[in-house]
């Protein structure tokens, strides 16, 4: 069972010591534990933990400071599938679905796009508009489409026929449920892209959490300068 440890360590750059004390004396900061024997993962764990070390023991999750998700890599871009150590099983299978989802050439998209980041900063100079032009790109049926094959040999196209994105906009939902999972296509997609969020005081946190993580988010009645770039003004009608 250590196996598998050792190669998720060595295809990270790191380097693997088999031996505990020598770890400890090199500077090891994580340390994987893999006896067939219970009483001795519990005592190398107490070892290695005051020495200092993250321990993850393997099928312990209540002895891991830590553990390892499932990763799916489609180099550079890599997903992290994680139960908190809760099954692994469960993260695996959730991985290989999304194994069959992901095109092989998805990586080639990011490595595109890199490549090309100046030249799409000099096409779209807002940076709000810059986000919401590469938000239409790679939605579900855009020309840049994450999801879809062969999406790499279109970035040059789409850069050179691309329209600027609007930079700043308003537009207002009206939710009928508290319920996250209903939300539209669109709705879901417009909270995922909006720079602002302007909500009433009804509208619940697991809707507003579909949001990106850096929206600016204000509570309705808003009074002052309306923010910039894409706002998205949330209204809650729901019983």
């Amino acid at each position: 069972m250590a196996e598998p440890k050792r190669r998720l360590v060595e295809r990270a750059g790191g380097e693997v010591v088999t031996d505990l004390q020598q770890g400890i004396d090199v500077g090891a900061r994580l340390c994987f534990i893999a006896h067939d024997d219970v009483a001795m993962c519990e005592g190398d764990a107490i070892r290695a933990r005051t020495s200092g070390l993250l321990v993850n023991v393997v099928d312990r999750p209540d002895l891991c400071d830590f553990t390892t998700p499932s990763l799916l890599e489609r180099d550079p871009v890599i997903i992290a599938v994680g139960t908190g150590g809760a099954s692994a099983g469960l993260a695996k299978q959730l991985r290989l679905r999304l194994e069959a989802m992901l095109p092989s050439d998805l990586g080639e998209l990011a490595q595109r796009l890199s490549t090309l980041r100046e030249r799409i900063k000099a096409k779209f100079p807002d940076m709000a508009g810059r986000r919401q032009a590469l938000d239409r790109a790679l939605t579900t049926g855009g020309p840049l489409d994450p999801l879809a094959q062969g999406a790499a040999g279109r970035v040059e196209n789409w850069l050179a026929g691309a329209e600027d994105a609007a930079s700043a906009g308003r537009i207002e939902i009206f939710l009928t449920s508290s319920d996250p999972e209903e939300l539209t296509l669109r709705q879901a997609r417009l909270l995922g892209s909006a720079d602002a969020v302007l909500h009433d005081i009804g509208v619940p946190s697991a809707i507003l959490d579909r949001a990106r993580a850096d929206a600016l988010r204000l509570t309705l009645p808003f009074e002052g300068e309306e923010p910039e770039g894409l706002v998205l003004v949330l209204r809650h009608t729901a019983g």
